[in-house]
């Protein structure tokens, strides 16, 4: 099968929506789905496609950090929150137990929640 667009190009799979051929330039994985550029143009351009990857690594440097960048204002308000909550619980050691727990929430959270955006289970 050949891309639809580059037809000198060999596809590397199909669009999810319209089932064209898509070669790497023109494919973009939304979630765990492929889809043609003209598709994601048309059905998501109010929805921006979130890097889960970054969505961790930036609550990995601060609780909250990625579930802001996942349009999740409130609940990255309150895990900020919790996060400097537990740096003052260091003084009294419960807050190496309570940090840690908060912090691989926040890191599994922002990842999980920007590939739900990205497979349209959740808006942003």
């Amino acid at each position: 099968m050949q891309c639809f667009a580059h037809t000198d190009v060999e596809a590397i799979g199909s669009c999810s929506n319209c089932g064209r051929g898509i070669c790497n330039n023109c494919s973009i994985e939304v979630g765990d789905r492929l889809k043609c550029r003209n598709c994601v143009k048309i059905s998501g351009s109010s929805q921006q496609i979130k890097n889960p990857g970054l969505a961790a690594v930036l609550s990995f440097f601060f609780a909250g950090l990625g579930q802001i960048y996942n349009g999740q204002m409130a609940k990255g308000l309150i895990l900020m929150a919790v996060d400097i909550l537990n740096f003052f619980l260091l003084f009294i050691l419960i807050g190496f137990i309570t940090g840690l727990i908060t912090k691989i929430y926040a890191i599994s959270d922002a990842y999980n929640t920007a590939n739900r955006i990205n497979s349209g289970e959740i808006k942003d």
